[in-house]
């Protein structure tokens, strides 16, 4: 069982009692929730929610480590077989739609990592930043870049890596795999909310995550870590750093956050709204159906109609 979508649409909620119904553990599809000592701005499930349901794939590196796909479906995969080993049901919650993928489809065959291609694209990222190095992606591997967002340095590296030491896009590697594999069978549930309402839902959240001590969180991690830091990448994160620089007063961050949050959600759901196996349903309009559908499909039923709710 998935649960997914864009961001502040619910997961987490759902996530829990799906689990709880179901008796069930979740396993994680988020790739900032990874990070240890990113709590608020990550939205990652609090203590209370933990002691609810057993969670996998949380807090597996520190943030100044890279973390990739390839790393999660190990461990998605490790927590799954332990999780079915104890006869519960897994329950893979999360937005990270390549993380979903690849754990759901299996990983493109890519060429192995160049250190020293990485560095060179790395001290472009330190001196100009993080779009500039996609703007070039966006010149050698369009479709890549349409599907990475400008600051995610991380992806960028990998794309234009691919690209510059096989002389073949990371697109057409993607393209010819197919994500195929079928290591599971799956029921992927993805949260419709309509625009507007997400929307007011981010803005919202960040306002709370405000609240509840995100700037302090920032500060303390600035403090400790580089602000090149992978997990400094995090949509939240980086519009706070500007704050705690003295670069922008709290309110410009703060609506910088939700803007930037917005674009984020928007690419959330260009993504999974591709992905023809995803059962839409609006996450409280029909709570009792996905339920019912979730009951059935783990008992052997069929799976349930796919059309958008």
């Amino acid at each position: 069982m998935c649960v997914v979508g864009p961001t502040a649409s619910g997961k987490t909620a759902l996530g829990l009692e799906v689990a709880e119904v179901l008796g069930g553990e979740i396993v994680s599809a988020d790739s900032r929730q990874v990070y240890r000592r990113l709590e608020i701005g990550t939205a990652k499930p609090s203590a209370a929610e933990r002691a609810r349901v057993r969670h996998h794939c949380l807090d597996l590196v520190d943030p100044e480590e890279t973390f990739d796909v390839a790393r999660f479906r190990a461990a998605a995969a490790a927590a799954i077989a332990d999780v079915e080993r104890r006869g519960r049901v897994p329950v893979v919650v999360g937005g990270t739609g390549l993380y979903v993928r690849a754990l759901l489809g299996g990983l493109c065959p890519a060429p192995p990592r160049v250190a020293a291609l990485r560095e060179s694209l790395a001290r472009i990222v330190r001196a100009e930043g993080a779009p500039a190095l996609h703007r070039r992606l966006g010149m050698l591997d369009p479709a890549s870049a349409a599907r990475i967002a400008p600051r995610d340095a991380v992806r960028s590296v990998r794309a234009l890596e691919v690209a510059l030491t096989t002389g073949r896009r990371l697109s057409e590697w993607q393209a010819a795999h197919g994500f195929r594999e079928a290591p599971y069978e799956a029921l992927v549930i993805g949260l419709a909310r309509p625009a507007d309402e997400l929307a007011a839902r981010i803005d919202t959240r960040a306002r709370a995550m405000v609240a509840a001590g995100l700037l302090d969180e920032v500060r303390a991690l600035g403090a400790r870590i580089p602000i090149d830091a992978p997990a400094f990448g995090a949509v939240g994160y980086r519009e706070m750093l500007a704050c705690v620089g003295g670069e922008v007063d709290l309110e410009a961050a703060l609506a910088a956050m939700v803007r930037a949050t917005r674009r984020f959600a928007k690419r959330q759901r260009t993504w999974f709204r591709a992905e023809a196996a995803v059962v839409w349903r609006h996450p409280d309009r029909h709570r009792a159906r996905i339920l019912a559908e979730a009951a059935a499909f783990l008992a052997g039923g069929a799976r349930p109609d796919a059309a958008p709710a």
